[in-house]
C-alpha cells in the first residue's frame, strides 16, 4: 500500500491527522496534508483506509 496525497486538492481540514496521526501531519506553511509515513506497517493500514475516506476534498488515495 503506497499513499498518495494531492497538496493542490487538499484543503487542510486535517481529519487525516486526527484518524492516523502517525501517518499524516499538517504544513505549518498551509496547512496542507504531509505523508509521514508513504508506505504505512500493516497495523496502521486500517487508520490511513479511514483517513482516505474521510478526506473531505479527495486529496488522498492509495495504490
Amino acid at each position: 500500500m503506497r499513499i498518495n496525497a494531492d497538496t493542490d486538492r487538499c484543503i487542510g481540514a486535517g481529519m487525516c491527522v486526527l484518524t492516523a496521526p502517525d501517518v499524516f501531519d499538517q504544513s505549518e506553511d498551509d496547512g496542507t496534508v504531509l505523508v509521514l509515513e508513504p508506505e504505512p506497517p500493516e497495523a496502521r493500514r486500517a487508520a490511513v483506509r479511514r483517513a482516505v475516506q474521510v478526506c473531505p476534498s479527495g486529496a488522498l488515495s492509495l495504490s
